[in-house]
C-alpha cells in the first residue's frame, strides 16, 4: 500500500520517537523511517535515559514532543535470565511501558505503537495462534514474568484508548531474526545459533554439527526488515483496540532449517541430531488473517533473509569473538 493509500499517512517531518533504538528490532524501525524519507527521528541511549526513571521520560517528552512514539525497547532474556531474575524482568519491563505511555498521552503524542512478544499467547493454545487466544490459558512458565508485562502493555494501549481517545496500537511479532541478531553461543535464538555454529564449523572444517532434538518441531521466523515495514504499516493504516500479529504466516521444522543453512553455507559435513535432548513445543505459529486483511504481507522470502543473514555474520567471524 502506497502512502498516498494509507488511511492515516504520515508526515515525514513527523518528529518520531524511537525506544530501544539500539536493538534488533529498534534499529530496523529505525533505518526504515530514515529509508522512507524521515527527517526527524529521535532516540537516546539507556545512559541517557532511563527509561525506568518517571521523573526523566516525563522530562524527555516535555523536552522533545513527539508525534509519534513507537515502544521497542525492553528487557530480555532467555529462560536462565527470566528465571533468576523474575522480579525485575517483570518490573523494569512495567515501569519501561507505564512511563513511555503515561508520558506521550501528557504530550498529546499523534500515535504509539507498542511492541510485544509471541510469548503473550498460552502455553498450550491452538496453531496457529490467533490473536482471540490472549489469556484463554497458562502461560509457558518459564517466560511467565516477561510474558505478563507484555500483556499489560497490550491492555494498557487499549485503557488509554477507551479512555482517553488515544491512538495507542499494539502489535506482536513472531520469531525474528536478521541485521543485528544475537549469536551468543550461549544464550542467542536457534536461527542465529545455527547459523553461528554451521558457518564456524565449515570455517574450522568440522566434519558435523550436532542440534538438540529430533528437528521436527517446527518454528515461524520473520526477517527483521519485515517487521518494520508492518510497522510502518500498522502506524498508517491501524487504530483500533486489540493486538494486531505480525509474522510471515509459513513454518518450517529445525530440520529443514538446518538443511537451507547448509546449503546456503556450502559446509559439506553431517547434521547431527541428538534425540536424547527435549524438542520444546511441537509448533509455533502465528495467524497473520488480521494483519493481511488489513493489506499486509511478509515480502522477504526466507531463503533470501537467511542468505543477507549469514553474509552479515560471516563479516562479523572475521572478528576474534567468533571462535568455536
Amino acid at each position: 500500500m502506497s502512502q498516498s493509500s494509507a488511511l492515516y499517512p504520515l508526515d515525514h517531518k513527523s518528529t518520531v520517537y524511537i525506544a530501544g533504538h539500539r536493538g534488533m528490532v529498534g534499529g530496523a524501525i529505525w533505518r526504515e523511517l530514515s529509508n522512507r524519507g524521515f527527517t526527524n527521528l529521535i532516540s537516546a541511549t539507556s545512559q541517557e535515559l532511563d527509561l525506568r526513571n518517571r521523573e526523566a521520560v516525563f522530562e524527555f517528552f516535555q523536552e522533545v514532543k513527539p508525534d509519534v512514539v513507537i515502544d521497542a525497547a525492553a528487557r530480555v532474556g532467555g529462560i536462565l535470565a527470566n528465571n533468576t531474575y523474575p522480579a525485575e524482568f517483570l518490573s523494569d519491563n512495567l515501569q519501561i511501558q507505564v512511563n513511555i505511555m503515561d508520558a506521550a498521552n501528557s504530550v498529546d503524542v499523534d500515535r504509539l505503537l507498542f511492541l510485544g512478544s509471541s510469548c503473550i499467547y498460552p502455553k498450550n493454545a491452538p496453531q496457529p495462534l490467533k490473536e482471540e487466544y490472549l489469556l484463554s490459558g497458562y502461560l509457558e512458565s518459564t517466560n511467565q514474568p516477561y510474558a505478563i508485562a507484555k500483556i499489560a502493555g497490550i491492555e494498557m494501549c487499549d485503557s488509554y484508548r477507551a479512555q482517553y481517545g488515544c491512538n495507542f496500537i499494539s502489535a506482536m511479532p513472531t520469531n525474528l531474526y536478521g541485521t543485528n541478531d544475537n549469536y551468543h553461543p550461549e544464550n542467542s535464538h536457534v536461527l542465529p545459533a545455527l547459523i553461528r555454529r554451521i558457518v564456524l564449523a565449515k570455517k574450522n572444517n568440522e566434519p558435523n554439527v550436532t542440534i538438540w532434538g529430533t528437528g521436527t518441531p517446527r518454528r515461524e521466523f520473520l526477517h527483521v526488515d519485515d517487521l518494520a515495514d508492518a510497522c510502518y504499516f500498522l502506524l498508517q493504516n491501524y487504530n483500533e483496540q486489540g493486538l494486531v500479529n505480525i509474522g510471515c504466516g509459513t513454518d518450517v521444522s529445525i530440520k529443514e532449517l538446518a538443511e537451507l543453512i547448509v546449503a546456503e553455507v556450502g559446509y559439506k559435513g553431517q547434521l547431527i541430531f541428538d534425540t536424547t535432548k527435549p524438542d520444546g513445543t511441537p509448533r509455533k505459529l502465528m495467524d497473520t488473517n488480521k494483519i493481511n486483511n488489513i493489506g499486509w504481507k511478509a515480502k522477504i522470502d526466507l531463503k533470501e533473509g537467511i542468505r543477507k543473514t549469514i553474509n552479515e555474520f560471516s563479516i562479523k567471524a572475521q572478528n576474534l569473538q567468533y571462535h568455536l
